[in-house]
């Protein structure tokens, strides 16, 4: 990559965003100007290894050339109807998502918060509609320490306080219990229950991966009681464990199946509801739509990641390299590494905090150019894209050891 050219250094930019940006991120103190593969670039030309890929939005790297020519492609035909018409993009973004997951039928939205609560939409209606709820007395089930999204309905199920705090009253309806509790979920679940959701391994939480078995109890409970099992894949699918959906590791399939992130290539946001024919079946015409989801830009983007992954490769790519992470974090523990949880290339690291808070060891790991990012005080957290090479995952465990000396 060619350092590109700025009049405004980086500190210049981030003292220009303190005034007329919301205060609602504490980024790292980077400016990103050009990135490409598994390496961004600052304003000043300074090279950084991604070690967090969006958040999973970049599975494929940055500015991937089949994703890239694909968006470009159809800028120069078509990028936007509205649900009002047909595209002649949408069918086959629908047809093969859902063959690539297993399930029936789509329903396109453009962010992860969308696709939950249209879930949670779905869900309450097929309740009233299918189970015979009575009307407005339909509960969804969560797990604590749960990350769905930022909606008001969304934080009226957190258990994080600081997602919650000041933004009541909150929506009611929902039940939590804590994750990987079986014996908690089944006394929860009653003639109420519409749905189970819960995020197959918990992301923000710092890749809270759960028991042998847990997925595959809490399908069987679900279809015991009567009640959906909607599978929040927003960061876990689409390849980054190792297989194209975490819920693959127990061959479980859910009711309801919600992407994101990934689905839109790090290029547009596309999210969707993947779900069984009789469950999206409860949907009418006016009852729900999204002015861009589905938008033919978005379809042609989605449509190209899910032809990646049809081969593949992305999946085995995790999990070979998955292996590498797994022994490289387990040589750590003891030398300011107290433990982690990993599955295929996604793992949550929680420092000792006599070596420092998972803030300050991002900081650090900054300087050394591998960018990071923190959760919950002493947790970092690894996502590389799923191009990385053994060579780039080396280098950046090598930094992480320097940084915790």
């Amino acid at each position: 990559m060619t350092a590109p050219a700025h009049t405004r250094s980086s500190a210049d930019l981030i003292r220009a965003e303190e005034p007329v940006l919301a205060h609602n991120y504490h980024p790292l103190p980077v400016v990103v100007a050009r990135a490409e593969g598994t390496w961004v670039e600052d304003v000043e030309g300074n090279r950084y290894l991604d070690m967090l890929a969006g958040y999973s939005a970049l599975n494929f790297g940055h500015r991937h050339p089949g994703l890239i020519e694909a968006a470009h492609r159809q800028l120069d035909l078509l990028t936007l109807t509205s649900r009002a018409f047909h595209n002649d993009k949408l069918a086959e973004f629908a047809e093969r998502l859902a063959a690539l997951t297993g399930l029936d039928m789509v329903l396109p939205m453009n962010t992860g918060a969308e696709a939950v609560e249209s879930a949670v939409k779905v869900a309450r209606k097929w309740a009233y509609d299918v189970k015979g709820v009575p009307d407005g007395q339909a509960t969804i089930v969560v797990a604590a320490d749960n990350f769905h999204g930022r909606t008001t309905t969304i934080v009226s199920f957190s258990t994080d306080e600081t997602a919650r705090s000041g933004f009541g009253p909150f929506t009611p309806g929902f039940r939590v219990v804590p994750y990987n509790d079986l014996a908690a979920l089944e006394e929860a679940v009653d003639d109420t229950t519409a749905a189970v959701l819960i995020e197959p391994i918990q992301g923000e939480a710092g890749v809270v991966i759960p028991d042998d078995g847990y997925l595959a109890g809490v399908r069987e409970l679900t279809s015991r009681k009567g009640c959906l099992f909607i599978a929040d894949e927003i960061q876990s699918g689409l390849g980054r464990t190792g297989r194209t959906l975490a819920v693959e590791h127990e061959s479980v399939v859910p009711d309801m199946l919600l992407l994101g992130k990934a689905l839109g290539g790090g290029i547009v946001p596309v999210s969707a509801v993947v779900a069984k024919r009789e469950v999206l079946a409860v949907l009418r015409p006016g009852e729900h739509g999204s002015t861009f989801g589905g938008n033919p830009l978005a379809a042609a983007v989605g449509t190209a990641v899910v032809e990646l992954l049809e081969t593949g490769e992305f999946q085995h790519r995790a999990a070979d390299l998955g292996v590498g992470l797994r022994d490289g974090l387990t040589e750590l523990v003891g030398k300011g590494v107290v433990g982690f949880r990993a599955r295929g290339l996604w793992a949550g690291v929680d420092i000792d905090p006599a070596v420092g808070t998972g803030r300050e060891i991002s900081e650090r790991l900054m300087r050394e150019g591998v960018l990071v990012k923190d959760t919950h005080g002493s947790t970092i957290r690894l996502a590389p894209p799923l191009t990385i090479t053994a060579e780039e995952l080396t280098g950046a465990l090598a930094a992480l050891e320097k940084v915790l000396k």
